[in-house]
C-alpha cells in the first residue's frame, strides 16, 4: 500500500528523533536518517553492517536546498543539477557545515542529490532538512527495489518502511565528482553520455582502485548465489559444465536463448531501461529459487547498460 500523509508524518517524526526509516526513491529504497546528526547517521552503519569509512549520499528536497550541505559548488555542477535534479545523479562536492562528518566517513567532501520520487520529496519537505540514505539492505547484498525487500532484509531493525511502489529506475545514481576534473566515480541511473552532452566535454573515469564513493568496493550488490559472467556464445556450454558438477543453475540472458534442460532462465530484457529496472529483482529471484550459480551475459556497455555491467561485475567478484 502506498504511503499515506499520516505515514509520512510518522516518518518525519521518527527522523527528528534520530531513528532510521525505509524510504522509497526512484533508484532503490534507502535507509534514511537525519544527515545533520552524528548519532542518527551512525545508526545507519549499525543497521546495515556498513564500514564506517564508506561514505553515504545526502538527499535534499530541491537544488536550492543544497546550500549548507555542500559549499563552493562549481558552475558545471550547478548546470547538471538544474538539468537532472530531481533524478538519479549524485554530485561529489565540498562538505558544508550542515552535513555530519559521520555521513562522509570523515571526508571533507559529500555526495548529494535530489531524489525523483514523490514520497521521498514530501518527507524531505516536511522534515525541512536532508537525509543520508544508502540502500536499505545489509551491506554488500542486493539493493532493494520494493518495500517488501526492505522488510525482508532488515526486519525489526527498521520501525517504519514507507511504501512507494517498485523503484522506477532500479539502479543506484550515477556519481560524478567535482572535487577536481569532473570524474565519473560510479555509473548509474543517468547515462554518462547524457552528462557529457550537458557539460560539453568528456568525463574522466575514476581509477579502478578508487573506493571513495558509495558502491565502489570490488564486491557489492551480491546475491547468495554465485554469479558468473560469460559471453553469450559461451552461455550454454558453461551451464552444461555447472550442471555436470551438480549445481542448480540459472541463466540471466535476453531472449532468444537456447539453454540446456534444467537451467532456469531469468529473462534480461533487451531494452536497457527495463534490464536496469529488473536487474536486482532477478538477482533476488535467483536466491528465492535456491540457485547455486547464476550465469549472466553482460549487456553492451552503453547508456544504462554500462551501469548494469558494473553491478554484475561487482556481484561476480571473487572477494564476496
Amino acid at each position: 500500500m502506498t504511503a499515506t500523509s499520516a505515514d509520512i508524518d510518522r516518518a518525519v517524526a521518527l527522523l527528528r528523533r534520530g531513528e532510521v526509516v525505509g524510504l522509497p526513491t526512484e533508484t532503490v529504497y534507502g535507509l534514511a536518517a537525519d544527515a545533520s546528526s552524528d548519532v542518527a547517521v551512525a545508526r545507519i552503519f549499525e543497521v546495515k553492517g556498513r564500514p564506517h569509512g564508506h561514505p553515504l549520499i545526502v538527499h535534499v528536497a530541491d537544488r536550492d536546498a543544497i546550500e549548507g550541505w555542500a559549499v563552493d559548488v562549481p558552475t558545471p555542477a550547478r548546470r547538471l543539477a538544474a538539468a537532472l535534479w530531481p533524478g538519479p545523479l549524485t554530485l561529489i562536492l565540498r562538505r558544508g557545515p550542515r552535513t555530519s562528518p559521520v555521513a562522509t566517513g570523515g571526508r571533507d567532501s559529500v555526495g548529494i542529490r535530489v531524489p525523483d520520487h514523490p514520497v521521498a520529496l514530501e518527507v524531505l519537505r516536511r522534515l525541512d532538512g536532508g537525509v543520508a540514505a544508502p540502500s536499505a539492505n545489509r551491506f554488500g547484498r542486493v539493493s532493494p527495489t520494493t518495500a517488501a525487500h526492505v522488510r525482508a532484509d532488515l526486519g525489526d531493525d527498521v520501525e517504519l518502511v514507507l511504501d512507494g511502489g517498485p523503484a522506477e529506475v532500479g539502479l543506484e545514481s550515477t556519481i560524478v565528482s567535482f572535487l577536481g576534473e569532473p570524474t565519473v566515480l560510479r555509473p548509474g541511473g543517468v547515462p554518462t553520455e547524457v552528462i557529457e552532452s550537458l557539460l560539453g566535454r568528456p568525463l574522466a573515469v575514476a581509477a579502478p582502485e578508487d573506493r571513495s564513493a558509495p558502491g565502489t568496493l570490488p564486491s557489492h550488490y551480491a546475491p547468495a548465489a554465485r554469479v558468473e559472467l560469460v559471453p553469450a556464445e559461451d552461455l550454454a556450454a558453461r551451464c552444461l559444465e555447472l550442471i555436470a558438477e551438480g549445481a542448480e543453475v540459472g541463466a540471466l540472458a535476453p531472449h532468444p536463448v537456447a539453454l540446456p534442460a534444467g537451467v532456469v532462465h531469468l529473462d534480461a530484457p533487451d531494452d536497457e531501461v527495463e534490464v536496469a529496472r529488473t536487474l536486482y529483482a532477478r538477482l533476488r529471484e535467483a536466491d528465492r529459487l535456491g540457485l547455486d550459480v547464476l550465469v549472466a551475459v553482460v549487456p553492451a556497455e552503453r547508456g544504462l547498460g554500462r551501469a548494469v555491467a558494473d553491478r554484475l561485475r561487482r556481484a561476480a567478484h571473487p572477494d564476496r
